[in-house]
């Protein structure tokens, strides 16, 4: 299932060779931590969140058929320049 994650956002980001992705087994249950360039982030949460949720539901799918639950949580990376709406 990391293979499918990995291969969907390194598709989707500019700069793959930044992508990582942390996998946490608990029993059944899968948490992925993923962690792109701050430049990337954008482009993985979507308009209103639309692709961050569509591989959410691509993971669940998966995850489904292979009889676990899995959790995908996008990591803040390090650095982030961005300041807080007022």
């Amino acid at each position: 299932m990391k293979d499918l994650l990995n291969y969907i956002v390194t598709s989707l980001v500019t700069k793959p060779e930044k992508v990582l992705i942390d996998e946490q087994v608990n029993g059944t249950d899968i948490t992925y931590i993923l962690t792109v360039d701050p430049e990337d982030m954008g482009l993985i949460i979507g308009k209103g969140g639309q692709t961050i949720r569509s591989i959410r539901k691509l993971l669940t799918v998966r995850a489904l058929a292979e009889g676990v639950r899995v959790n995908l949580q996008l990591n803040d990376p390090q650095g982030s320049t961005d300041k807080p709406k007022e």
